[in-house]
């Protein structure tokens, strides 16, 4: 028994010498087993902050390129709006300049008008002025044909009535030069426009509706009448 006693105890203590470099063995893999996991989960942390980084980088990239866009598109609106503005703009203008330039051709229009009719209101004044004279003056020179008309008397001056013809054509020359001329009558078709008829004749030498006598001259001023001409008419 002892020296079973004996065999066991160098048996044991190989047997404990065994167990406990299985138990070193073991803390050494357990050891290697923590390091590598702690280097798996730095390696792991740092994989995930390269992620973080990159996808950082891109969110910021793809920021930076939708501002760029935004500006872009917003320097293009504004340069669209700035030409509609200036186009708007342009056109008020234009629309106020043919407004101004139809405002100044009616007016001048207007003034040309107002011009035309002045004139011819001033014209019509002074023909009417005119023509008042005239009437005045013709009975003076009814005057003046009837003392041409008269016979000289026995012993009377010839220059006298000289004197008095020469005025006479004078006075219907200065007539004659302002517009004045007398109405033809004897001989020509009566016609109302000219001819005032205050008596019918009987006449050889004319036929029937024509101005046979002429009583009293008849005068137009720039082709108006002044005064008709008093005639005879034959039947």
């Amino acid at each position: 028994m002892e020296e079973s006693i004996r065999t066991d105890q160098p048996m044991r203590a190989v047997t404990k010498m065994s167990a406990a470099k299985c138990s070193q063995r073991r803390e050494g893999r357990r050891g290697v087993s923590e390091e590598n996991r702690q280097e798996q989960e730095v390696k792991q942390e740092m994989e995930n902050a390269e992620s973080r980084e990159a996808a950082a980088e891109i969110n910021e990239t793809v920021a930076d390129e939708m501002a760029d866009a935004e500006q872009a598109m917003t320097k293009e609106e504004t340069k669209a709006f700035k030409k509609k503005a200036k186009a708007e703009k342009k056109d008020k203008y234009k629309e106020k300049i043919e407004e101004l330039e139809d405002r100044v051709k009616r007016q001048m229009a207007e003034f040309e008008n107002f011009r035309k009719r002045t004139e011819r209101e001033k014209t019509q004044m002074f023909e009417n002025g005119a023509r008042s004279v005239i009437e005045k003056i013709l009975p003076v020179v009814d005057n003046f044909e009837r003392g041409l008309q008269t016979p000289v008397p026995e012993g009377g001056s010839d220059a006298f009535m000289e004197g008095m013809n020469m005025v006479y054509k004078q006075l219907m020359t200065e007539l004659e030069n302002i517009g004045v001329k007398p109405i033809e009558a004897i001989g020509t078709e009566f016609n109302p426009d000219f001819h005032n008829a205050v008596m019918q004749v009987e006449s050889e030498e004319f036929a029937s509706g024509i101005v046979a006598q002429e009583l009293q001259k008849g005068y137009l001023y720039h082709d108006t009448v002044v005064r008709h001409s008093m005639v005879a008419v034959v039947q």
